[in-house]
This record gives C-alpha cells, sequence and structure tokens, in this order.
C-alpha cells in the first residue's frame, strides 16, 4: 500500500511514530533537498531514526520538486506549480524513480515524505497519483498524529465483530 505524509509543524518523535503506527516499512523522501530547518529532519538524522524504528530510508531526489516549483507554491501560483512538477515528471530519472517505486510497493508499505502538512498543496499528490495509475495500490494521506509518540500502546477491540485486539 502506498502512504505519503508532510512533516510541517510535527515533531520527529511524534512523526516517526505515525509511521510506525501505520505499518510504514519504507519511507520515500522525494524532497529535492534533503535538509530541513526542523530538528531531526534532515537527511542523515532522519535516517538514524527511522533505522532505529526499523523503517528503512530512501531518498528519491530525482521526484522532488525544484526551486521554481517550491516558490510557485509559496506564492500559491499552483497553475505554476504544477507546469514546474509536469517537467519533473516527465524526465527519464523520475520515471525512473517512479519505476523503482512501483517495484518497492510489491513488498512493502511505502510512504512517501515532504514537508507540505497539506497533500493539496504538495507534489506528493502527483507522484502518488502517478503511480496509483501505473501500479492501481490504493493511496492513503498520513496526517502526523500529535501527541503520538507519548500514547501508551494500548489495544483494543474497535468493534464488536472482531475477535482479536486492533492496534490504535
Amino acid at each position: 500500500m502506498l502512504f505519503t505524509i508532510g512533516y510541517e509543524r510535527s515533531s520527529l518523535s511524534d512523526f516517526v511514530a505515525t509511521l510506525q503506527m501505520s505499518g510504514i516499512e519504507v519511507l520515500a523522501d522525494i524532497r529535492d533537498r534533503a535538509q530541513s530547518r526542523r530538528p531531526g529532519f534532515s537527511k542523515s538524522a532522519l535516517s538514524e531514526a527511522l533505522s532505529k524504528a526499523n523503517i528503512q530510508y530512501v531518498h528519491l531526489k530525482e521526484l522532488g520538486d525544484p526551486k521554481a516549483g517550491r516558490e510557485a507554491a509559496r506564492r500559491g501560483d499552483f497553475v505554476e506549480f504544477r507546469r514546474v512538477f509536469s517537467n519533473v515528471m516527465a524526465s527519464d530519472e523520475a520515471k525512473s524513480a517512479v519505476l523503482r517505486l512501483a517495484e518497492m510497493l510489491k513488498d512493502s508499505n511505502v510512504c512517501l515524505m515532504c514537508y507540505e502538512r497539506d497533500v493539496k498543496t504538495c507534489h506528493r499528490k502527483i507522484v502518488s497519483d502517478n503511480l496509483k495509475e501505473r501500479t492501481g495500490t490504493t493511496v492513503k494521506h498520513l496526517g502526523v498524529a500529535d501527541g503520538a509518540s507519548v500514547r501508551p500502546n494500548v489495544r483494543r477491540v474497535h468493534d464488536t465483530h472482531q475477535g482479536a485486539a486492533a492496534p490504535l
């Protein structure tokens, strides 16, 4: 299954806990530059935190939104943003990265990651739509659960017809 997530306004611990609760096995970082002002979200620190949580980290720069696209999105010019990013998706490098993701999806729950909390204003929606069309996979857009890292690991039966406890 394919998931997407943005880390805007979240802590690293809540971010990782959300991934764990969702059964993510591979996090595909699709930022052009895997750097962040938010503590823990630059490539090395994020990769290390995910490794401790038994989640594989992959940086696919080829699917990153270039500076012109990011600037257009910040201005609210989503027509220009989509035009810029459609050029990225048409490149051989991006096509190869999409094929790599499609292969990963055969064996793993993969989550596309970028910064924006709102998937509708992020290029990861375009990438996930492309993968859904290509593979037929289900896509779920995650929001970082505030306080996820401090929630007790309680298991409850969600529906009365369930015979075993389900994770929260």
